[in-house]
């Protein structure tokens, strides 16, 4: 067979697989989200936050962090419940492959992560930093929030396609790296994530 063109049917097939992986996995972890209101209440904490830090009046701007209290605990409670949920997923399908590229059965062949431990880690890192008002003042406590749902929505994003298409999204979305991001969630969480996403095999 000519070298050109089983190059060509090699690539075509690989792209087919990628293509029918990445769907399965988006319309896996879509269905897990469909049950709760995560990506509506997370925009919605976001905006408060912008909002808030950009109030002048000291007064006003308790008001508005006083309402983003009661969606922050909701969201905390629904990526709970998301990661619960997840738990019953399919260990072959929860593995998430540590090669920064999608590659064909990369879960299988280099060293990978399982999704269902992830969003067990996302859920209390980001609980941990609701909770922490006694020893944070607002402005602490806002960013260290945002960088626990910035990392789930970079670990989400990895699940579906790709580290190196996670970490793009994140600093087109966010203008943040994901080595900012890690640094800047607690650090109960940081330590966590890193056990989990070095992990060999």
């Amino acid at each position: 067979m000519d070298p050109l063109l089983l190059t060509v049917l090699v690539l075509g097939a690989c792209w087919m697989l990628k293509t029918r992986q990445q769907r399965q996995r988006i319309a896996l972890l879509a269905a897990f989200l469909s049950r709760h209101r995560i990506e509506r209440n997370l925009e919605s904490v976001a905006q408060g936050y912008l909002r808030a830090l950009g109030e002048t009046d000291p007064a006003r701007q308790e008001q508005v962090w006083d309402v983003l209290r009661a969606n922050e605990q909701e969201l905390g409670s629904q990526v709970a419940r998301l990661a619960s949920d997840f738990a019953a997923a399919d260990a072959a399908i929860a593995q998430v492959s540590l090669f920064p590229v999608w590659a064909p059965f990369a879960s299988a062949w280099f060293p990978s992560f399982d999704m269902r431990e992830a969003l067990a880690v996302h859920a209390r890192g980001i609980r941990r930093a609701i909770e922490s008002g006694a020893s944070a003042t607002a402005r602490e406590r806002a960013f260290a929030i945002s960088a626990e749902l910035f990392l789930l929505q970079h670990t989400c994003h990895w699940y579906c396609r790709s580290k190196l298409v996670a970490s793009a999204r994140m600093l087109s979305r966010h203008k943040t790296s994901y080595d900012q991001v890690v640094g800047a969630v607690m650090p109960q969480t940081r330590s966590e994530y890193l056990t989990l996403v070095r992990r060999q095999g």
